[in-house]
């Protein structure tokens, strides 16, 4: 038996068909796809803390090891777009010689049977010649918009075959290859080589807070690196030729070939106090300009020059001055110390809790926070300006404080109000220190003195004493003054926490509740005795009969700021009392090679889009044999898409071509 082997293809074939195939393609789409959503949903390149904080330890680990981070930065990511362009190269290669053919080919040599298998036919016999008939049927066909050509089809036989639409088949042409397109652009905004320095150790990423001029050379990219996308925070009168870029956990300094300098920062409030436009007057400076370049960037309305794009895209503080006023809340003594400085700064500060570090973080001239009407309507309300700074001791440990200047209200009376917090994933606790009718802490801080001054603590409760003994053995009230003059002061400096503390280690448990309650009694009739004293003698107030509703209420807000003194953890009040603002302009600055190639991909794929969707390729074929003395017509055509359309088409063709034969 005789027969024929077909040769296996070889390992170039196989690879190439694989490469090519509609699995593979669809596959590295929907890849690329979910990775992009990602990428968009999840806000890329932001610091590592907020992410921890955002998703707790575990999963920060677990999205890291993924790259879910920097997605389109990562290896895997640059992998798939490099193989969906392989793949798609190769599809494009593979088809674009067979489609070419088609849009060019009449397809005369079709089958008779073919013809009449066909969907859309119809059949009829006229008088006249093929040759004739075909001239005059094709005429109409191209006036229909349809292009022609005939054919002998044998004998006495004549065709004509007609294609209308063909364009649309460059659809698939230009919407593959506008893929490719997009990702070449891609992988050259990918920037491959700097993610192949970063993997062989030529760049490392600085994790340290170091001015510009310390960072390693390691991590600094020269000017003339591929495309970047990093920010700067430039102060009103400032200019930086550097850039930030943000990699993991830590940061590289990315060189410009100009400086850019910060004329002039604006921005628009709306009443309320929120932010309605900023902008900022830039100074280019570059040894190629004859002078330097001057434009003014809003939102969305960047400076573009030499490829660079320059965005506004926030602001910030620039190192305001700042003036503050720091009461002591360790000691008795009421003179405030003055502590001035600027936004970045650090300001050492002696207290009798040892050296602290005071580090001006940000101001606000603005903090806009809703707040609940009589009516249960909410607003957005302006608090005024506010200054955030940490408090570090010796050990390195620090809190962070958020201070208002302006007095909030809060009820019927008026506060200084200091937020503290432990951890920036923490939110603020609120310590809520009473003001006087004169919007002052005098009052607070003078009541605070005196409960803090031994010899004047003692007196008062010995008297008090006294008085409730009516003239007993003096031994008595001397003993228990002294444990009264304790638990104030342990109150006053400590909190409430400190007192209840002391109740659960003397007393059994169950007389801690009434124990508690006593010494709380006894904590609020000694200050409120002090107070009333100070009332009398400090402000000369006539208190016959007796205090007034608004010095009472001052009173009960007074203990409970006590009350949360233990947990505040600062030896003094720091109280923002003088600022000189100086803005920053939060620019982003982009170099992307590969844009315009992305942005003709798009064209590219609109393009292709429209022609598959609105250009359909129609064929068309009469075919026109000599029957007896007549002619017998075959009509038959067939269209891509809209099966619906093309038969109300071929439809009204037929009654076209028909009544043209039929003349």
């Amino acid at each position: 038996m005789n027969g024929t082997l077909r040769a296996s293809p070889s390992p170039a074939t196989v690879l190439l068909r694989f490469l090519g195939s509609m699995n593979l393609a669809i596959t590295l789409l929907v890849a690329v796809s979910i990775a992009s959503i990602i990428g968009t949903v999840l806000q890329q390149n932001l610091p590592y803390n907020d992410y921890v904080i955002k998703f707790g330890p575990f999963w920060f680990e677990a999205f890291n090891a993924l790259g879910l981070y920097d997605v389109y930065g990562t290896p895997w990511f640059l992998v798939l777009l490099g193989f969906l362009l392989v793949s798609t190269a190769v599809c494009v290669f593979r088809n674009t010689p067979a489609i070419i053919r088609d849009m060019r080919h009449f397809r005369l040599d079709v089958q008779t049977k073919s013809l009449r298998s066909f969907h859309h036919r119809a059949e009829w016999s006229v008088k006249g010649a093929p040759p004739e008939l075909a001239d005059r049927l094709g005429k109409q066909l191209r006036r229909d918009g349809y292009r022609t050509r005939q054919g002998d089809y044998g004998g006495n036989a004549r065709i004509v075959g007609a294609m209308r639409g063909s364009m649309g088949r460059l659809g698939y042409l230009l919407s593959h290859a506008a893929i490719v397109i997009i990702c070449i652009g891609g992988l050259i905004d990918g920037n491959l080589p700097l993610k192949f320095a970063e993997s062989t150790g030529k760049i490392q990423a600085e994790t340290r807070d170091l001015p510009v001029s310390d960072v390693p050379e390691k991590s600094v990219l020269a000017s003339d690196s591929g495309s970047f996308r990093g920010t700067v925070n430039i102060p009103e009168g400032s200019s930086a030729d550097f850039v930030y870029l943000g990699l993991r956990d830590g940061y590289l300094v990315q060189k410009l070939p100009f400086k850019v300098a910060l004329d002039e920062f604006r921005v628009e409030h709306y009443p309320t106090g929120q932010p309605k436009s900023y902008e900022s007057d830039l100074v280019i400076f570059d040894e190629e300009l004859e002078e330097p370049l001057r434009k003014t960037i809003a939102v969305n309305h960047p400076l573009v020059y030499k490829g660079y794009a320059i965005y506004q895209s926030s602001f910030s503080d620039g190192g305001s001055r700042l003036v503050l006023q720091a009461h002591s809340l360790d000691s008795p003594d009421t003179e405030a110390l003055r502590l001035e400085g600027r936004i970045g700064q650090r300001l050492p500060v002696e207290t009798p809790r040892g050296k602290r570090t005071v580090e001006l973080i940000d101001f606000k001239p603005f903090n806009i926070f809703p707040i609940e009407e009589e009516d249960g309507t909410e607003r957005q309300k302006n608090f005024g300006p506010s200054v955030i700074f940490r408090l570090r001791d010796s050990s390195g440990e620090a809190m962070e404080y958020v201070n208002y200047m302006q007095p909030v209200p809060r009820g019927e009376s008026l506060f200084f109000l200091s937020g503290v917090r432990s951890t920036p994933s923490e939110p603020y606790q609120y310590l809520h220190v009473p003001l006087d009718e004169s919007g002052s802490l005098e009052r607070f801080l003078r009541l605070r003195a005196r409960a803090m001054e031994m010899d004047h603590l003692q007196t008062e409760v010995v008297a008090q004493l006294a008085s409730m003994a009516g003239g007993a053995d003096a031994e008595l009230p001397q003993q228990v003054a002294d444990s009264i003059v304790d638990l104030v002061q342990t109150f006053v400096t400590e909190g409430i926490g400190a007192v209840v503390a002391r109740v659960e280690a003397s007393a059994p448990e169950a007389e801690q509740e009434a124990a508690l309650k006593s010494f709380v009694n006894i904590i609020q009739s000694t200050l409120g005795a002090i107070y009333v004293d100070l009332l009398a003698e400090d402000e000369g107030k006539d208190l016959t009969e007796g205090i007034s509703a608004v010095d009472q209420r001052f009173f009960e807000d007074a203990m409970n700021a006590f009350s949360l003194m233990g947990s505040y953890g600062s030896p003094f009040v720091a109280q923002l009392t003088d600022f000189e603002q100086v803005q920053a302009s939060g620019l982003q600055i982009t170099k992307s090679p590969g844009k315009d190639i992305v942005y003709l991909g798009c064209v590219m794929l609109m393009a292709g889009v429209f022609f598959m969707f609105y250009m359909h390729h129609r064929r068309l074929w009469v075919r026109i044999e000599e029957d007896g003395g007549n002619s017998r017509i075959l009509f038959a055509g067939t269209g891509h898409r809209n099966r619906g359309d093309f038969g109300k088409e071929f439809q009204r063709l037929q009654r076209r071509l028909k009544a043209v034969s039929d003349a």
